[in-house]
């Protein structure tokens, strides 16, 4: 079993999105970080770090609980865990895990702020306005090329790559970002959204 301390965001619609695809057992914890639910001391012995999400996995390595945080550390363990969604070893593989940095480094944290202050700021900041959503249509249009060339993002293979772009993309909205301007990106959303895991993982909402 598997415990899940996660909330409504894209970084916790990614973990349950994997959870849902590898049919693994786990207990869901709300985590309110409307709240700050994420700064109680139960939590931050589970995720250092104060965010979510996180789990623990009673059964880990070598049969012992392990607890995790960081969203792609929880995704590669997982997939590994299982013998799926990420190639054991190759080219395969570093293909794989380079786009899943490339949303951990990038489509992640750059989408996350033009969220903030295009949705959320108390006040308009026109310079960050605009930093952010011109970066988002960068990184579109980055996501766009590849998917021109291959039908997941990582290659051939539905991958970790692509759960941990989906959630953010599929808030294309919140970003100001308009598909027609990117195809690829609008066909491979309705590709991966079709998906039932997917589906269930992304239903995981508070």
């Amino acid at each position: 079993m598997i415990d899940f301390y996660t909330w409504g965001t894209p970084n916790g619609q990614k973990v349950a999105v994997a959870l849902e695809e590898l049919g693994l057992a786990y207990q869901l914890h709300p985590i309110d970080i409307s709240k700050n639910q994420q700064f109680a001391a139960d939590f931050l012995k589970i995720s250092p770090n104060n965010k979510i999400p996180a789990i623990v996995d009673h059964d880990g390595p070598g049969a012992a609980p392990l607890a995790l945080f960081e969203s792609g550390a929880i995704l590669i363990y997982l997939a590994d865990k299982c013998g799926r969604l990420l190639p054991a070893a190759g080219a395969e593989r570093y293909t794989a895990l380079q786009w899943l940095m490339f949303q951990m480094g990038g489509f992640g944290p750059m989408l996350g702020q033009a969220h903030h202050f295009l949705r959320y700021a108390p006040e308009v900041v026109p310079y960050a306005q605009k930093r952010y959503h011109d970066e988002a249509l960068r990184l579109y249009g980055v996501l766009d090329q590849r998917l021109a060339a291959a039908t997941f993002v990582a290659g051939d293979d539905y991958s970790i790559a692509d759960i941990a772009l989906y959630p953010w993309a599929a808030r294309h909205e919140w970003q100001q970002v308009d598909l027609a301007a990117f195809p690829h990106v609008a066909r491979w959303l309705a590709l991966v959204g079709a998906r039932p895991a997917v589906q269930r993982g992304m239903a995981l909402t508070f």
